[in-house]
């Protein structure tokens, strides 16, 4: 939907369009309650700043709708159709793909919760990299870095929202 149809369209037509960017209710409501928006950037401003008052149950909540890495979202709504885009680039071979699922199950066992990063425009490699990193964070560290990068993801999922030629289906 462009900018006009953002503003103008009626809220049960936005909220769902919202929810799959990010399934935050505090943040949904953020974006939606400040339209009318002069233009693309003060929608991403505003997303932006409610994202960055994520709260650990905020980060939670929204992690449901999130696969592993390297795992690819079943189904066709807007969720997992944007979630294998973002991952496309984390096509792997046998071996990397069973270092990333080691990775993940460590991860799991430390931190209680999926690896997120943003993978758009990251390789494989850069990805299993990061998981490896990270592991090293402490609890207070990782869930720091996993709010910026649901952020992250968030926002870049509102910029297709606002591409008027993206189909957006809830």
């Amino acid at each position: 939907m462009d900018l006009e149809l953002f503003n103008t369209a009626p809220t049960d037509v936005v909220r769902p369009a919202l929810q799959a960017c990010c399934d935050v209710p505090d943040w949904v409501e953020a974006v939606l309650t400040a339209r009318p928006y002069d233009d693309r950037a003060a929608v991403l401003r505003t997303a932006d700043e409610a994202a960055r008052r994520f709260t650990p149950a905020d980060v939670e909540r929204a992690l449901a709708a999130h696969p592993r890495i390297g795992e690819r979202a079943e189904g066709e709504h807007a969720e997992a159709a944007w979630s294998r885009r973002e991952q496309a680039g984390v096509s792997t071979d046998d071996a990397t793909a069973q270092a990333l699922a080691e990775g993940n199950r460590t991860y799991e066992e430390r931190f209680g919760r999926v690896f997120l990063i943003c993978a758009s425009g990251l390789s494989a490699d850069r990805v299993l990299a990061s998981l490896r990193e990270r592991l090293d964070n402490d609890p207070a560290t990782e869930a720091a870095v996993v709010a910026d990068e649901l952020r992250k993801i968030a926002l870049l999922r509102l910029e297709r929202v606002l591409t008027a030629d993206e189909e957006i289906s809830a």
